[in-house]
């Protein structure tokens, strides 16, 4: 019996919204009984478990097509294409091509251009997405900066924008398709815009959006760099109530020493000012971050400046991230702080973000909030909040259904509420 192409996703919302791409690419060409891994390089860990799950898949389906892709492959095609389990392996520039597809019989195995050699990023119109119902619309793609730890660049390549009435168009299809949340995603969202006519920046942007589209209900960023927001997308933030007040931010680390061996353009004292003016213009606003434990040379003095930032920026959400040593990046040739140290901070950052997480969580008994219905659960549904807060809805309603109840408990790391009218 033959199967419908199948993608395997690791990483970022960029990578989902890709997937898609990829999805609908292969499904035109009529493959069958194929499996396409779209990897994440972030990590050292990331790249492990996509080799791990690549082979899981072989032993368990020995005669389906596995293809490789994603940042991953692109940063390292050989190490993928010597893997005896490996059929081919794609570019991240060439996942994307709908003719990497077709006449799969006779394509060669290794298929990986120069990422730095691409100087556009073309939208790809995807009118839905299997199994979601809150949709993610690539604006940009690259980085061109580069931190000392990072090694994406190498697997994306330098920035590009998507013309803003490419980005325009594709929302109002969502729209049309029935999805009330478009999430804005990208490498480097906040770089949006100068290579562009006119130089239209990421605020000018999500304003076009929601002029334009009046009908979409929930406008939310994926990750942004605090230091590169404009004032137009400092208004949107603090002013359109259909951009959603939770915003996740690119901190990194809360120590000045780190953040200058980082070679990121911000400083704590940045970050805090940062999330104080924003929560001054609109106090319901709720913040989440990466942030990275035992980066080299990092003392527990300064680790302790990072676990500060948690409590001075009121952070909810941690994405908490134990430093690993990417090859080829400038950090991995500093003096690296110990495995077991660096698993231990990541830890404790853990520990304080679930305080964080529970005290916010409980402080929302009572109050009304808007949940954007994702799945059903027995007698029961669940979604998420407009500040990203998973809750229940103790009701019978169908997903992409945008509901307002009241918070009656919290357990189990989950909002417990009923319907208002």
């Amino acid at each position: 019996m033959k199967n419908k192409p199948q993608v395997v996703t690791f990483g970022c919302r960029l990578n989902t919204y890709e997937s898609e791409v990829m999805k609908n690419h292969a499904e035109q060409a009529g493959l069958l009984d194929t499996v396409i891994f779209n990897t994440c390089a972030v990590t050292a860990e990331a790249t492990r478990q996509a080799r791990q799950s690549i082979r899981r898949m072989r032993k368990d389906n020995p005669d389906v097509k596995i293809i490789v892709t994603g940042c991953a492959a692109q940063i390292n095609p050989k190490e993928f294409s010597a893997m005896d389990e490996v059929d081919q392996v794609l570019g991240n520039e060439e996942k994307l091509q709908a003719e990497s597809y077709f006449g799969q019989e006779s394509t060669e195995k290794l298929l990986v251009n120069d990422i730095m050699a691409v100087k556009e990023t073309a939208n790809h119109l995807i009118e839905g997405y299997e199994e979601r119902t809150r949709a993610f619309v690539q604006v940009q793609n690259g980085c061109d900066h580069r931190c000392t730890f990072c090694i994406i660049p190498y697997g994306r390549g330098n920035s590009r924008s998507v013309p803003m009435g490419e980005v325009i168009s594709q929302v109002q299809k969502l729209v049309e398709n029935g999805y009330q949340e478009v999430i804005i995603t990208g490498v480097d969202i906040t770089s949006y815009g100068p290579d562009l006519p006119g130089n239209p920046t990421l605020g000018t942007l999500c304003q076009k959006i929601l002029k334009l589209v009046p009908d979409l209900q929930r406008l939310r960023l994926s990750s942004i760099d605090s230091i590169e927001i404009d004032e137009a997308l400092f208004q949107v933030i603090t002013e359109e109530k259909r951009m959603m007040p939770h915003l996740h931010l690119s901190l990194q680390a809360g120590d000045n020493m780190v953040l200058k061996r980082m070679k990121r353009r911000h400083s704590r004292e940045d970050s805090i000012e940062f999330c104080r003016r924003v929560r001054a213009a609109r106090p319901d606003v709720v913040f989440g971050a990466d942030i990275i434990a035992g980066f080299p040379t990092e003392s527990e003095d300064m680790f302790q400046n990072s676990l500060r930032l948690v409590e001075e920026c009121d952070l909810t959400y941690l994405h908490v991230f134990p430093y690993s040593a990417r090859e080829g990046t400038p950090a991995a040739k500093m003096p690296a702080v110990a495995g077991n140290i660096r698993k231990e901070r990541a830890a404790r950052l853990r520990s304080v973000g679930n305080a964080q997480f529970d005290r916010y969580m409980s402080a929302q008994m009572g109050s009304i909030v808007s949940i954007l219905v994702e799945k059903e659960q027995g007698k029961s549904v669940i979604g998420h909040t407009e500040h990203f807060a998973p809750a229940k809805i103790l009701a019978d309603l169908k997903p992409g259904f945008v509901a307002n109840a009241r918070v009656t408990g919290y357990e189990n790391g989950i909002l417990i509420t009923e319907l208002v009218d």
